[in-house]
């Protein structure tokens, strides 16, 4: 360990989740900053050697500003498999690691919270609960507005057969559904699965299309106005994802111009620096076409005591060993 105790800055809420609070005060001196603004985070980051976040609930790019102001920082500690809110290249400019659960494939494995929520989506989409709730607490009572659709009639079109991908495309099995998948990088070994080579036929098919790949340079921006052109007039879209997958502006178009089209998401275009600009935002305050929860997949008690705790763990293995 080294000499003087780590200082570490945690900008995500913690506090309440069993066992990473100990881990990090056994690491070194840690400071809670629940909630905090960029201006915040960069006033004081020049007195810490480590900070501790997590995209979820985190208004915080991990940018050149507070890397810049970040004079003694040693590590980046996120308890996400994504990346997308630390600006990766600068961060390899400067020198500093990131402890991510990217490839902790052990630990990822065992949450299924967001391949869960995502069918959560489907179903809720698929049977109108939200909007058949809502009305309900109006005092209306009338089923004809709420006919839905049967998954074992339905044609699911997974994009993506990584854990999340994998995870949700067996539980439409589960249900019945025909499940086609597309990923170039993945051999769908189970043979009720039927895997596409191109993408164009699972987009054309599919009553229901999930997104389940990381953001990279391949996938951002993807889903566009090419893919929705392709699209069913009536198909619900599921991404659990990220929100710059999609391009929201296509999106919204698309779902101006087909009334019986929906989706369900977890996650907005550009979250963490903007997401009150979000079109598709704006655009479901008005539509009812439109399902968004508040990026919650990996957030259950279980999912965030694995997760949250192994990435405490790296951050204290660090010190340990530099």
């Amino acid at each position: 360990m080294n000499k003087h105790r780590p200082k570490i800055l945690v900008i995500t809420p913690v506090r309440h989740i069993k066992g990473v609070p100990e881990i990090l005060e056994n690491t070194g001196a840690v400071t809670y900053m629940d909630d905090p603004t960029l201006a915040e985070v960069v006033n004081v980051i020049g007195e810490y050697d480590a900070i501790y976040t997590n995209p979820n609930k985190s208004k915080v790019y991990i940018g050149r500003e507070v890397i810049d102001a970040g004079t003694n920082l040693k590590v980046i500690c996120t308890a996400s498999t994504g990346t997308n809110h630390i600006d990766k290249a600068y961060v390899a400019e400067k020198g500093l690691p990131i402890l991510a659960l990217t490839e902790e494939r052990d630990v990822i494995e065992r949450i299924s919270s967001t391949a869960e929520l995502a069918f959560a989506l489907t179903m809720s989409s698929l049977r109108h609960v939200v909007k058949s709730h809502n009305n309900a607490l109006k005092g209306e009572w009338d089923y004809t507005k709420y006919i839905g659709r049967q998954m074992n009639c339905l044609t699911i079109g997974v994009i993506g057969y990584g854990r999340l991908g994998s995870m949700y495309a067996h539980y439409c099995k589960a249900f019945g559904s025909r499940v086609l998948i597309y990923d170039p990088y993945k051999k769908v070994k189970d043979k009720e699965l039927i895997q596409v080579d191109d993408i164009k036929n699972l987009l054309q098919d599919s009553d229901v299309i999930a997104i389940h790949v990381h953001v990279t340079e391949e996938t951002l921006g993807m889903i566009n106005a090419d893919f929705f052109k392709l699209m069913k007039d009536d198909v619900l879209i599921v991404n659990s994802a990220r929100g710059d997958i999609i391009n929201e502006n296509d999106l919204v178009e698309f779902l101006s111009k087909n009334p019986k089209a929906r989706i369900a998401t977890d996650v907005l275009a550009d979250e963490v620096r903007n997401r009150l600009e979000s079109p598709l935002l704006k655009y479901a305050q008005s539509h009812g076409q439109v399902i968004v929860t508040q990026h919650i997949g990996g957030m259950t008690r279980e999912a965030q005591e694995i997760a949250f705790g192994h990435a405490a763990k790296r951050l204290n293995n660090f010190f340990l060993n530099s």
